[in-house]
């Protein structure tokens, strides 16, 4: 089983929009035997609560399910996971204060996205506070499209 761990601050936002999302992909490509998913966050403000409404709601509108709870990510994680994926730079640097250096393991969401390479956006906004999740959903469209084609590729899937 390949598995990817995707990863945000809360766990209620961004990560689980494209936990569900890629998971949502892999359904449709006929993997679900072969690829798993998950999200944990690298704060614990939101531990055990459901995504955030805003999420929620951008994926029922899109046919997705998600009934995922939050998380914070543990060391194990690192073993776990075949893939870490995480949605901004802040991320990946919460990453590296908490385990050392993740740098070989941990890889941004957007650099597997065709779309956000071509308009040069590197990171998913955070949208806790301002909104924006219909934006967050089509990065995490193009991020996770490009990160199953790479795993397809990687895993002669």
């Amino acid at each position: 089983m390949i598995r990817v761990l995707f990863v945000c601050m809360g766990n209620i936002c961004r990560s689980p929009m494209a936990e569900a999302v890629f998971q949502h992909m892999v359904k449709e490509a006929g993997l679900e035997n072969q690829i798993e998913a998950d999200s944990a966050g690298t704060g614990d403000w939101h531990r055990g609560e459901p995504a955030h409404h805003g999420t929620l709601a951008i994926l029922q509108k899109n046919n997705i399910p998600y009934a995922g709870r939050s998380r914070i990510m543990v060391k194990s994680d690192l073993d776990d996971f075949d893939y870490i994926v995480a949605m901004d730079e802040r991320n990946r640097r919460d990453l590296r204060e908490m385990f050392g250096n993740t740098s070989d393991r941990v890889k941004p969401l957007l650099d597997y996205g065709v779309q956000a390479k071509q308009s040069q956006i590197r990171e998913v906004p955070d949208p806790y506070f301002d909104g924006g999740f219909e934006t967050v959903y089509l990065l995490a469209q193009d991020g996770c499209a490009g990160l199953l084609e790479t795993i397809r590729r990687a895993h002669n899937l």
